[in-house]
This record gives structure tokens, C-alpha cells and sequence, in this order.
């Protein structure tokens, strides 16, 4: 049944933090949301500035707070951590970005122990495991926001290059929420037509070299963003917001979150982005993709990339 008055607490009052909680106070579907930040003013400020839209929204009690405040909170996402810096990968954070996660998680474990976690902050695939690992909560309760922006990001693109609108553009990436990401245009859907066969009607070339040079846009979209702006927050904001509303309203989306995978095509132990149902439990169930030999090979690539960033930092 949906939970008529979900409670959501965010920990980390950042540039995502509150884009995503300015998304989802728009969106209707929270009616408490605690903010939780180190720098408690900071914390304070932002409650206060998105309690006084309160006229224009449905009816939401915004607060800061410590963390005994976000007991029995439904939703708990995290966005804390140190941000991406112009020429960083998202790998690079992994140490810092840990040992903040091994202060959050027990805490938010003590006072809200049946929340659904969903986890934004970089290495994204890496944090959603420590969580996971940290947390000892089942899996389909640790969810990370994955590959959801980088699908947004490549529909986005497709429908620019087809003069379309992207929600009609049925595309997702896969592995890794960075360099080893990978698509697989083979499934690319527009509206009820194959990709490929589109282009053909509409008397386009779908050759390698636009394919590549969209998904290389797809990919180094964070980093062209980051290196003019200094930070990336509004896609995330609304990403998280889609994932957010799959889980509070009990949709069973079908999204590409970072989600642990148990003998998906062998792999094990290991946090990416494959097709997941979501709903009000966390992930109901992994899809499983008809991957060609190589896709399969580039799933494993990033599974090894994972595996061996962790390892590297002693985790």
C-alpha cells in the first residue's frame, strides 16, 4: 500500500542535496523532509528558504536536523561527500567519500532501520556497496542512483539528433556510472521502431561514428559540465526525484539503478547499473538483458574496474 505521508531525510545540504529536495517538494509526493549537514546553519538556511515556497507546493514540513530527528524516516538518500573536481574522475573520491559514508550509514541504520537508502554521492557503484556492506540491511534496500542521469542524458541526445521528443526514446547505459559505462544501441527503441530502423525511414546514416560521438557526449557530459560550472546538480536533482517516486509510490519503474548483482552473466558481489524493477521495497528484481558477447565483456570490464577501485582502497 502507498505510505499516504512518506517522510524523507536527506543527509548533505549540498548543490544536489537541495536541488533534489527542491524537485521532490515541487513533485508533491513527500509531506516531512529532514535536511541533515554537518554545517548545521547551512542545514537551517535551507529549510527555512524551501519552507517559505510552502503556499505554492502541496502541503510538506521541511526541518534541519540531527540525525535521532530522521527516525522512521521511509526514504533516506545521501548526497554528502566531497564533489568532483575539474580533471577528477569519479573514482578518485573513493577515500575521502568512504570514510565520510562510514560515519553516515551506522547512524541512519540506529534510527531508521526499515528506510530504502538510496545513494548519490561519487563513486556512486562503490558508496551503494560500502552502504550495503556498512549497513548489513538486505541489498534490495541499498539502491544507488546509478546510470539513471547518463540514460537521461543519452534519450536526450537521440531525440536532439532525431528532432524528437526524448521520452520517446526508449535507451539505457549500462556497468558503471562512468568510464566504462557502455550502451547498447541493438535495443535502442523509438517509440514502437528499432533505432536503426528509424534512421534508415528517415534516410539518416546510423554508422559508428555518430553512434560513437553520441555516447562519447553521453559520457564526458559530467566532466564538460563540471569544467564550466564547477559542479553538476540539477539532473541528479530530478534523477534522483524519478528514482524517489519509483520507490515512495510503489511504481515498479524499470530504471537502471545501481543495484548488488549475484550471478548476473557470473558476475558477483559487486554494485552496477542493470535494468532493476523498483517499487516500495527497493528493487523488486534484476532484469536480465540479452547481451551479446561483447557487451557481456564490457559489463565484466566495469565489474573489474569496480572490484579493483575497492580493493585499492583497502575497504
Amino acid at each position: 500500500m502507498e505510505n499516504l505521508s512518506p517522510k524523507i531525510c536527506i543527509v548533505g545540504c549540498g548543490n544536489v542535496g537541495m536541488r533534489y529536495a527542491y524537485s521532490m517538494i515541487i513533485s508533491g509526493v513527500a509531506r516531512e523532509m529532514v535536511l541533515v549537514d554537518y554545517n548545521k546553519d547551512k542545514a537551517e538556511g535551507e529549510a527555512m528558504d524551501l519552507s517559505h515556497g510552502a503556499p505554492f507546493v502541496s502541503p510538506i514540513k521541511i526541518y534541519a536536523g540531527n540525525y535521532p530527528d530522521t527516525a522512521n524516516s521511509d526514504l533516506v538518500v545521501i548526497t554528502a561527500g566531497r564533489g568532483q573536481k575539474p580533471g577528477q574522475t569519479r573514482i578518485d573520491l573513493i577515500k575521502g567519500n568512504a570514510e565520510i559514508f562510514k560515519t553516515i550509514v551506522p547512524e541512519i541504520v540506529k534510527y531508521s532501520p526499515s528506510a530504502i537508502m538510496l545513494i548519490a554521492t561519487n563513486p556512486v557503484d562503490i558508496l551503494s556497496y560500502i552502504t550495503y556492506k556498512i549497513s548489513g540491511k538486505p541489498s534490495k534496500e541499498v539502491i544507488g542512483s546509478g546510470t539513471v542521469l547518463d540514460t537521461a542524458r543519452l534519450r536526450y541526445l537521440i531525440g536532439e539528433e532525431l528532432n524528437l521528443d526524448s521520452r520517446n526514446i526508449h535507451a539505457s547505459i549500462f556497468g558503471e556510472h562512468g568510464d566504462s559505462e557502455f550502451v547498447v544501441w541493438s535495443k535502442v527503441v523509438v517509440g514502437d521502431t528499432f533505432f536503426t530502423d528509424y534512421f534508415k525511414e528517415c534516410n539518416k546514416n546510423s554508422d559508428d561514428t555518430k553512434l560513437k560521438r553520441i555516447f562519447e557526449d553521453v559520457r564526458g557530459s559530467a566532466y564538460k559540465i563540471i569544467d564550466k560550472k564547477g559542479e553538476t546538480s540539477y539532473g541528479i536533482g530530478l534523477a534522483l526525484t524519478k528514482i524517489s517516486k519509483a520507490i515512495l509510490k510503489n511504481q515498479n519503474s524499470v530504471l537502471p539503478v545501481s543495484s548488488l548483482l549475484e550471478n548476473y552473466y557470473g558476475i558477483s558481489d559487486i554494485y552496477l547499473s542493470v535494468p532493476a524493477i523498483v517499487h516500495r521495497q527497493g528493487v523488486r528484481q534484476l532484469m536480465k538483458v540479452d547481451f551479446d558477447k561483447q557487451e557481456i565483456e564490457a559489463l565484466k570490464s566495469s565489474a573489474s574496474k569496480i572490484k579493483e577501485a575497492i580493493k585499492a582502497s583497502g575497504f
